[in-house]
C-alpha cells in the first residue's frame, strides 16, 4: 500500500468495530478499489483513496455538456487528463457493479441504501476536496444522497471523524443487507490463492533441495516425474539460485504461457529473477536468433501459410543463424515440459551454452500431447550430452490424493502400451485437502451454459469457504469452444482473462499477458495450461477419441492442486466414447441441460 492508504487502513482499524470485514485492494472482477468494507448486518462500503497534494498538482474539473466532467492536472504549465483517475467516476462504477453484478440478489431500488461509495483524500483539506469534485458529484447525482457518497479529507481523518468518512457505519442494523448478500460479494473480494502463493518462499523437500543446490559433473541433468511432483518448481528454484549467483540464465519452454508461471515461481525465491533472467518459448528464441543474424526473412518464409511446425526447415534455418556466432550465450539453459521439445531443438540450444555451463531438461511423458516424447530414445539421449539415468521425483505433492486413482485408471484404460510416470497410489502420511471430483457427460448443445452453471455451483456450494472468483480456471480443448464459453460469461458481466483469438498474433499477445494473479476468471486451452495448477478447475473436452484428445484430457485433470480447505475439479465431456469411464467417478451427471437451468443461474 501507498502511505496514504496505510493511513486510511489505520483509521478504519481504530474506528470500526470488529463486526466489519476490511478488504484491501480486492480484485473485484478487475476493478481493484482501495478498500471494501463489509458487514452482513449493516451494509457495504467501497472507498477510493487519493493521496494527492492538490496545491502542488493544481487540479481542476472541466465540465462537458451531457458528459461526465473531466478531471485535469497541471505539470510544467501543461494540462493533462486524469479521466481514469477521477475518483467520482471510479466509485460510481464500483457501486453500480456491486449492485448489478456482484450482489444480484440485492433489491434494485432499496438496495441502493446498502452500499456506501466514498472518496478520501488524506493529504488535502476536506473543503478543498469537495470543491474540486463538486461538478463530478453533481453530474452523477451523488450530492442528493451525501451519506451514501461521502467525500472527506485529512481533517476528518486526523479527528477520527468516522461519521464524516463513513456515515452508515453508525447503523446498528439494516433492513436491506443480509448474510446471503454478503456471501455473494465475498467470492469477489477474497484474495485469490495465486496472490497468497506469490508471497511465500518455494517449499522443497530434501530431494528437491539437493537438485536445486547442486550440479552434475557434466553439467547436464534430466528430471522426470509424475504430474505434481515439483519438476517445474525445482527448475524455477534452480533458475532463481543461478541468477542470484550472477549467472546468465535462459529458461525455455514450448508453451508460451508456462513462462509466466515459472517466472512467478522463481520470483518467490529471488525478487530479481524475472528481470535478470531470460524467459522465452522455443520458437520465440528461434526468431530472436534469426533476427540477430539478419535472417528474419528466412525465418518468416518457412512459416508462411503453415499451421504445423516446419521442424526440419526450422532447424536448418536456425542452425545457419547460429553458425554466424552473433547470438547471446548463457551460463545455464533450463528447459521445462521437455516431452514437448524435440532432440534436434535441444541440440540447437546446446550451441549457445558457454563452456562449463549447465543444462537441465524436465519432462513428463504422460503429458505428451504433441507425440514428441518417443523421439527421446537412448541414442538421442547420448547425442544430447546426457550421461547416466534420469533424476526421478517420485512423489506427487500437488495432486489431491483422491484424484490419483481416477488418473491411473484413465491412463491404464486408454493408453496401456505407453511407458508412463504415473503418480503413486499410496496414502500419504498427512492427507489433507481432499478434492471434490465431478464428471458431467454432456449430451446437450449448450455446453457453454453447462460450464457457466457449474462454475456458479462451485462458488456458491459453501458460503463459509474462501473460494474466490478469480481462482476459477476453465480449460478447453479448442479455441472455438473457449470463445463460445467466454461470451456466455460476458453476458453476465463477468470479465475473463483468456488466451483465445482468431489469429496467431493476437493469440500470442494474449498468452504473454496470461497469469494467475490476474483479477479475473481464467480461461485457456489445456495446451496453454500445461505446467500450471489451479484449485478451482473446470475442464471441458469435445473430442477424446484419438491419441491427442486423451492426452489433453489427462493433462487437464492433472492441473488440479491440493488445498488445505479443499479443491474442486469438474470434467464436462461431450465425447460419448468416454462416458463409461466417467461413470467411475463418484459424482456423475448426464444430460445436464434441463429446463430449470436459467432459474438456477439467476439464484446463484
Amino acid at each position: 500500500m501507498e502511505p496514504g492508504e496505510k493511513v486510511i487502513l489505520d483509521f478504519f482499524l481504530r474506528n470500526l468495530d470488529e463486526t466489519w470485514e476490511i478488504y484491501i485492494q480486492p480484485h473485484l472482477n478487475g476493478l481493484r478499489p482501495d478498500f471494501v468494507l463489509l458487514n452482513p448486518g449493516i451494509g457495504i462500503g467501497v472507498f477510493e483513496v487519493k493521496n494527492w497534494n492538490l496545491d502542488a498538482m493544481a487540479d481542476r474539473v472541466e465540465s462537458r455538456l451531457g458528459k461526465a466532467p473531466i478531471l485535469l492536472g497541471k505539470n510544467d504549465g501543461h494540462d493533462f487528463m486524469l479521466k481514469r483517475e477521477n475518483p467520482v467516476e471510479q466509485i460510481f462504477r464500483y457501486k453500480r457493479e456491486i449492485q448489478d453484478l456482484y450482489c444480484p440478489r440485492l433489491d434494485g431500488r432499496s438496495g441502493f441504501a446498502a452500499i456506501t461509495a466514498g472518496i478520501i483524500f488524506p493529504s488535502a483539506d476536506d473543503d478543498q476536496v469537495r470543491s474540486l469534485l463538486a461538478p463530478s458529484l453533481t453530474h452523477r447525482g451523488m450530492t442528493k444522497f451525501p451519506k451514501y457518497n461521502p467525500v472527506s479529507g485529512r481533517n476528518a481523518i486526523m479527528n477520527d471523524d468516522l461519521a464524516t468518512v463513513f456515515p452508515e457505519a453508525s447503523r446498528s442494523l439494516s433492513r436491506v443487507m443480509t448474510e446471503e448478500l454478503a456471501a455473494d460479494l465475498r467470492n469477489w473480494l477474497i484474495e485469490p490463492d495465486a496472490d497468497k502463493v506469490q508471497r511465500r518462499r518455494l517449499t522443497l523437500d530434501d530431494r528437491q533441495r539437493e537438485i536445486v543446490s547442486s550440479r552434475t559433473t557434466s553439467g547436464f541433468r534430466l528430471i522426470k516425474g509424475p504430474a505434481g511432483s515439483g519438476k517445474s518448481i525445482v527448475l524455477a528454484a534452480r533458475a532463481a539460485r543461478l541468477i542470484e549467483e550472477n549467472k546468465d540464465v535462459l529458461v525455455v519452454s514450448f508453451n508460451i504461457t508456462l513462462l509466466n508461471y515459472l517466472g512467478d515461481a522463481a520470483v518467490c525465491d529471488n525478487p530479481r529473477a524475472r528481470c535478470s533472467g531470460t524467459w522465452l518459448n522455443f520458437h520465440h528464441w528461434c526468431k530472436r536468433v534469426c533476427q540477430d543474424a539478419d535472417m528474419e526473412e528466412e525465418y518468416n518464409t518457412i512459416w508462411h501459410g503453415k499451421d504445423d511446425i516446419p521442424d526440419g526447415a526450422l532447424c536448418d534455418v536456425v542452425g545457419k543463424a547460429l553458425d554466424q556466432g552473433t547470438v547471446d550465450t548463457y551460463d545455464a539453459i533450463l528447459v521445462d515440459e521437455g516431452q514437448d521439445i524435440h532432440p534436434r531443438w535441444w541440440n540447437l540450444l546446446r550451441r549457445i551454452l558457454r563452456k562449463g555451463g549447465e543444462m537441465l531438461l524436465a519432462a513428463d511423458a504422460t503429458q505428451d500431447i504433441y507425440d514428441t516424447a518417443r523421439a527421446w530414445t537412448d541414442m538421442a539421449m547420448n547425442g544430447a550430452g546426457f550421461t547416466g539415468d534420469w533424476t526421478r521425483l517420485a512423489l506427487s505433492y500437488r495432486l489431491p490424493f483422491n484424484l490419483i486413482k481416477p488418473l491411473r485408471l484413465f491412463w491404464e484404460t486408454y493408453r496401456p502400451m505407453q511407458v508412463a510416470d504415473l503418480p503413486e497410489d499410496k496414502q500419504p502420511e498427512l492427507d489433507f485437502g481432499e478434492a471434490s471430483l465431478r464428471w458431467i457427460q454432456e449430451e446437450g448443445t449448450m455446453v457453454e451454459e453447462t460450464v457457466f452453471r457449474e462454475t456458479m455451483r462451485i462458488l456458491t456450494k459453501d458460503e463459509t469457504s474462501d473460494l474466490a472468483f478469480s481462482d476459477i480456471t476453465v480449460l478447453v480443448d479448442s479455441r472455438a469452444l473457449g470463445l463460445k464459453i467466454e461470451k456466455r460469461f460476458a453476458t453476465e458481466g463477468i470479465r475473463v482473462q483468456h488466451t483465445f483469438a482468431t489469429d496467431n498474433r493476437e493469440g500470442r499477445r494474449k498468452k504473454l499477458a496470461f497469469f494467475m494473479g490476474a483479477p479475473r476468471v481464467k480461461m485457456t486451452t489445456i495446451h496453454s495450461f500445461k505446467g500450471w495448477e489451479a484449485r478451482l478447475l473446470v475442464v471441458c473436452v469435445e473430442d477424446g477419441s484419438n491419441f491427442r484428445g486423451k492426452a489433453l484430457l489427462y493433462t487437464g485433470m492433472t492441473r488440479l492442486k491440493v488445498h488445505t480447505r479443499g479443491s474442486y475439479l469438474t470434467v464436462i465431456c461431450l465425447d460419448p466414447a468416454l462416458a463409461e469411464y466417467g461413470k467411475t467417478w463418484g459424482e456423475n451427471e448426464s444430460n445436464l441441460i434441463r429446463h430449470d437451468v436459467t432459474q438456477m443461474v439467476k439464484s446463484c
